[in-house]
């Protein structure tokens, strides 16, 4: 394993201080995973004979994160590593948390994990895999089995679901039956997880390569009708066959993410699951044709339930709902008007914009002319100041004569428009126009 960049070294160093004062002490979990498929380990968990208040009074920075599940956070070179002592669990009367603890070997540790591919030690210091749950067979054959008994494993952490999603999707693996069938059963019972913790597992479904194969794994394991059913209403909801000859709006939301470049971040990785999201419900024949009419507006309004039904950060949730509510303005850009169009490509995420925009139009139609149209005139603006101070303000209209209130927003708003188009060039004339604009 490769221990040589900073992550390495400081796990390392922790290990060391364990195994110096008799410890048993092994590297455990993905990074094993990642070292044997030959990947640099995101982090580096470390499980130990140590019991917490043995590794408490050994380092000089710990955190008791969870002390009473006998894992501490060890704080290494401004590093944070999991330091947890071999442990067997029992009694997960909520289908996440055990309610007694009691330390063990190596071992009986690894059986109590959730898959094969998990369940793997590294000895640092003999250089050496040690494997007591089949990982080393799984591994090559890209296999996601549950270690032991798979209704039991889903059982004591109702997470683990997700989490085999995730790590189907990402790795590209295939979930062994027996581990499969669980999951079908065991589907309905995910809400015994907190919507925080389901929500992170989404996010690594959804940013990481695989995200196109984990929304399938997702609808297909019933995980989805569960978590999102909003998303799972798009299986069979036609569209028009001119522009979406890929199919119904699950499968164009599919390939969207299938051409998406990871990682990427949650905004654009949840904006393009969501971008259609409102179709569902505004699905209609009108005149013989098949319309969707507002379905972004309407797309909108349930992305940001189900994100704050998520507990999403506000931030996140504002950045979705504008890129869904955005989305098919991209079909007028080249009619925009010269300041409307310059307001439009000026905002802060709009590169990312961009990227849904082509990977929306990758996956239907593959019309990209409003793409290489933007290209050109973010290359054309690209010395202009396309966010520049108003020249004209409420308090100048109010100076006027005009009171407070919702009639001076589109005055205000004309205004910067004429002025991001050059033809307002100065206070002056914005006043001037103003005042001619007031009076008729």
């Amino acid at each position: 394993m490769d221990l040589s960049g900073p992550k390495g070294l400081a796990a390392y160093a922790i290990a060391r201080t364990l195994k110096d004062r008799g410890f048993i002490v092994y590297f455990a979990g993905g990074c094993v995973r990642d070292h044997l498929m030959s990947q640099t380990p995101r982090d580096f968990d470390i499980a130990t004979t140590a019991t917490p208040e043995e590794v408490e009074k050994i380092f000089r920075r710990t955190i008791p994160v969870g002390k009473q599940f006998g894992v501490m956070i060890v704080i290494e070179n401004e590093i944070s590593f999991e330091v947890a002592t071999f442990r067997c669990e029992g009694g997960y009367q909520d289908g996440r948390h055990p309610t007694h603890v009691s330390f063990t070997q190596p071992e009986e540790d690894a059986r109590r994990r959730d898959f094969t591919v998990n369940g793997m030690f590294y000895d640092p210091f003999e250089k050496k895999v040690i494997d007591f749950v089949g990982g080393i067979e799984d591994l090559p054959k890209k296999i996601l089995r549950a270690i032991g008994e798979p209704s039991k494993r889903f059982e004591e952490d109702k997470l683990r679901l997700l989490r085999a999603i995730r790590f189907a999707s990402t790795l590209g693996f295939e979930i062994e039956e027996k581990t499969w069938k669980a999951i079908l059963r065991k589907a309905p019972e995910i809400h015994a997880v907190s919507p925080e913790r389901i929500r992170e597992e989404l996010v690594k479904i959804f940013t990481r390569s695989g995200a196109a194969r984990g929304m399938v794994l997702l609808s297909e394991s019933g995980l989805m009708k569960e978590v999102l059913p909003e998303v799972e209403a798009m299986r069979g909801v036609k569209q028009p066959e001119q522009f979406h000859p890929e199919g119904d709006v699950f499968e164009h939301t599919r390939l969207l993410l299938e051409h998406l470049h990871p990682p990427v971040s949650t905004v654009l990785a949840f904006s393009a699951l969501f971008h259609d999201i409102g179709k569902p419900q505004t699905s209609a024949i009108r005149k013989g044709r098949l319309t969707f009419y507002e379905h972004s507006e309407a797309g909108v309004k349930i992305a940001r339930q189900i994100m704050q039904r998520l507990r999403f950060s506000n931030e996140e949730i504002d950045g979705v709902c504008e890129f869904v509510g955005n989305h098919m303005k991209f079909m007028d850009v080249q009619k925009m008007r010269k300041g409307k169009l310059k307001q439009f490509i000026s905002r802060p995420l709009f590169e990312q914009e961009m990227e849904l925009h082509r990977v929306d139009c990758t996956a239907s139609h593959g019309m990209l002319d409003n793409l290489s149209f933007l290209k050109e005139k973010l290359k054309e603006y690209e010395h202009e100041e396309l966010k520049p101070r108003a020249l004209l303000n409420g308090n100048d209209l109010i100076e006027m004569g005009v009171k407070p209130g919702p009639l001076m927003k589109p005055i205000l708003e004309e205004a910067y428009e004429l002025q991001l188009e050059g033809t307002l060039k100065n206070r002056e004339e914005a006043v001037a126009w103003a005042r001619q604009k007031i009076g008729k």
